[in-house]
């Protein structure tokens, strides 16, 4: 199979320095310098218009970001924290390294840079982010797998995505980490991918599903799960599929957890999914109001179904969306 050549981007305030650096990866099986930047702002730009598979980035530059606050706004961004950097650097102190690991440099080299060794980090680093790249792809795939399905359905059509959004927004309100935001805007479009595995008779039944066929239906979560359980990219992803059923008070399911043994980034999700079935139409009954909605998960919240503060935080953060003054949550 033919694969894309590694694109780089060389940064370095020096014309002779980005010269010497093309030179010596031109012959490269594998890599092509696809961009070249020579101060830290025209870094950040070339990053965001040529996506680079790989920065060979240069520590100091005059005026503006240096090299280590370029890597610290790359690795920080979710678009391109996987991005592999290679520092290259006339810093030779272990102080100097302790800087650069602590912006995110994946690796890095001392100037004079040897070819022998820039070749072998940049075809190591290369190889990283093809199977980086590669687990991406899978994962995207789950996603188109999860879209199709909800296509299988009118009413749900948006559903989906409203949920990823709506699951984002509450995560931020909660001041969850990147990597948790990233969990729950993936598992806002894979929470129902185990339906792939349950008949259309069963989805588009217009009536209530009897004891047999509900047993059935929540078997989704397990589906989806299993399926997605080869996929180390999804590993945060997967108790969301799986729980976003259970309820605090021990009724949902598939395991009938009770508190904290829910997961918090499956009870956000499920709170999201709540309000946003409530919300629209379905087969089975037409969509309620905003306020019927809002009142249904408030209800929720004194049965002890949903954590309070979390609903608190979702009718604040929706509240905007919604055009109504947010609701006060009895705890």
């Amino acid at each position: 199979m033919h694969t894309a050549p590694t694109r780089v981007l060389i940064v370095d305030d020096e014309p002779l320095a980005r010269e010497r650096l093309r030179t010596l990866l031109a012959d490269e099986p594998g890599i092509k310098v696809t961009g070249e930047a020579s101060d830290g702002s025209s870094a950040v730009e070339a990053i965001r218009t040529l996506a680079p598979d790989l920065v060979v980035l240069d520590v100091q530059m005059p005026g503006g970001p240096d090299g280590l606050e370029v890597c610290r706004q790359l690795k920080s961004n979710p678009a391109t924290r996987f991005t592999p950097v290679v520092v290259v650097t006339a810093l030779s102190q272990v102080t100097d390294r302790i800087r650069g690991i602590d912006a995110g440099a994946d690796d890095f080299l001392t100037k004079p840079v040897h070819p022998l060794e820039l070749r072998a980090r940049v075809r190591s680093l290369a190889k990283l982010k093809q199977c980086i790249d590669e687990l991406d792809s899978a994962a995207a795939a789950f996603v188109s797998l999860a879209l199709t399905i909800e296509a299988r359905d009118e009413t749900t059509n948006g559903h989906c995505e409203r949920l990823a959004e709506y699951a984002v927004a509450l995560g931020n309100a909660l001041q969850l980490g990147t990597e948790d935001l990233e969990a729950l805007h993936r598992g806002g479009y894979l929470h129902d991918v185990g339906k792939v595995g349950v008949p259309d008779a069963l989805l588009l039944k217009p009536g209530k599903l009897t004891p047999d066929e509900f047993e059935l239906m929540k078997r989704h979560t397990d589906i989806g799960d299993t399926l997605c359980a080869p996929l180390q990219s999804l590993r945060l992803v997967r108790p969301i599929i799986r729980h976003h059923h259970e309820r605090v008070d021990g009724s949902g399911y598939p395991c009938g957890l009770k508190g904290d043994d829910v997961p918090v980034l499956a009870q956000i999700v499920g709170i999201c999914d709540v309000y946003d079935a409530l919300t629209s139409d379905r087969p089975y009954r037409p969509a309620l109001s905003d306020a019927e909605a809002v009142e249904w998960l408030l209800k929720d919240v004194q049965a002890g179904k949903f954590s309070a503060r979390f609903v608190e935080a979702f009718l604040d953060v929706t509240a905007t969306r919604r055009g109504t003054i947010a609701e006060p949550v009895v705890s």
